[in-house]
C-alpha cells in the first residue's frame, strides 16, 4: 500500500487542531504519516501535538526554527516526507474518513500525478468531528480536468484536497511567498506539462465564513495574485490583468456557496 505523507502547517490553532489531526488519523487508508510544522505558536498547539505523538507514532510534529509563514512550514514538513504521495491539510479543516483511500484509487486509475476533489464548506464555529459531519449544500465542485491554461485564470484546486505523486514529480516545494504558495505550486507542476484531475465526490471540509461573505482575507489576496502572475509566471500586464479578473470572479462565486 502506498505511504501518504500528510503536510500540515500550524500556527496558534489549538481550538481546531484536534479535529483536524483526528480526521487524518481516522482515515480508512491508515498507511500515512502526519508531518506537522508548528510555526512558533504562542498558544497550546505544540503541547497538543506532543500528546498526539505519544499516542500515535504516525504523528510527527516539529517546531520551525523561526516564524516563516505557512509556505515555509509546509516546505519544512515536505523535506521530511517519506511517502509515495504528498497531501495537504490545514489545521482548521478536516478530511472525511475515506478521503485518502478514494483519492489513491482515483489517482491510480487516472494516471495524473496531481489530483484534487470537491469539498464541503462548514461554518467557522463548527466544533464537531469529521466522523460526525452531515453533508450540507455548501459544496465547491472539482473540475474534471485542469491544465496550465485553465489553472492560470482560476485556481481550481482546494489545497485541503490536493495530492501529488512523488514517484513522478519528486518532492516539489512551494515558493517562498507569504500567501498563494499553494497556487504557485500547482502552476509550477502544470507548467512542466502535467495536468490535474478532479474527483467529483466531496471528501474534505473547509472552515469558511458564512455563505455570501467575501472576507477581507480574500480581498487581500488580490495583490498576492498579482505578484504571482507577474513575478513567478512572468505574465504580461494585459494577461496578468485577465488572470486577476478570473481569480476575483472565482472568489466571488465561491463566497456565495
Amino acid at each position: 500500500m502506498p505511504l501518504v505523507s500528510v503536510v500540515m502547517p500550524v500556527y496558534n490553532s489549538a481550538a481546531t487542531l484536534g479535529a483536524a489531526v483526528r480526521s487524518v488519523l481516522t482515515q480508512t487508508h491508515s498507511d500515512l504519516e502526519l508531518l506537522i510544522t508548528d510555526d512558533q505558536s504562542s498558544d497550546d498547539s505544540m503541547d497538543l501535538l506532543r500528546e498526539f505523538a505519544k499516542d500515535d507514532e504516525r504523528v510527527l510534529p516539529e517546531s520551525a526554527p523561526e516564524q516563516g509563514g505557512a509556505g515555509r512550514a509546509r516546505n519544512l514538513a515536505m523535506q521530511r516526507a517519506r511517502g509515495d504521495y504528498i497531501a495537504f491539510l490545514d489545521s482548521d479543516d478536516m478530511w472525511l474518513p475515506e478521503k485518502t483511500e478514494k483519492q489513491l484509487v482515483f489517482a491510480a486509475e487516472g494516471g495524473a500525478p496531481l489530483t484534487f476533489t470537491s469539498y464541503f464548506k462548514m461554518a467557522a464555529d463548527y466544533d464537531g468531528e469529521s466522523t460526525d459531519w452531515v453533508p450540507n449544500g455548501r459544496v465547491v465542485r472539482a473540475r474534471k480536468h485542469v491544465d496550465y491554461r485553465a489553472m492560470l485564470f482560476q485556481d481550481h484546486i482546494g489545497a485541503l484536497t490536493a495530492m501529488y505523486d512523488r514517484n513522478v514529480l519528486g518532492t516539489r516545494l512551494m515558493p517562498e511567498m507569504r500567501k498563494r504558495q499553494d497556487y504557485a505550486l500547482w502552476l509550477s507542476i502544470m507548467r512542466d506539462g502535467f495536468d490535474a484531475r478532479g474527483l467529483a465526490e466531496p471528501l474534505a471540509v473547509y472552515r469558511a465564513a458564512r455563505a455570501g461573505s467575501l472576507s477581507s482575507n480574500k480581498l487581500s489576496l488580490v495583490r498576492y495574485n498579482w505578484a504571482l502572475y507577474r513575478e513567478h509566471e512572468h505574465l504580461s500586464v494585459p494577461r496578468a490583468t485577465q488572470a486577476l479578473v478570473g481569480a476575483a470572479w472565482q472568489s466571488l462565486r465561491n463566497s456565495r456557496i
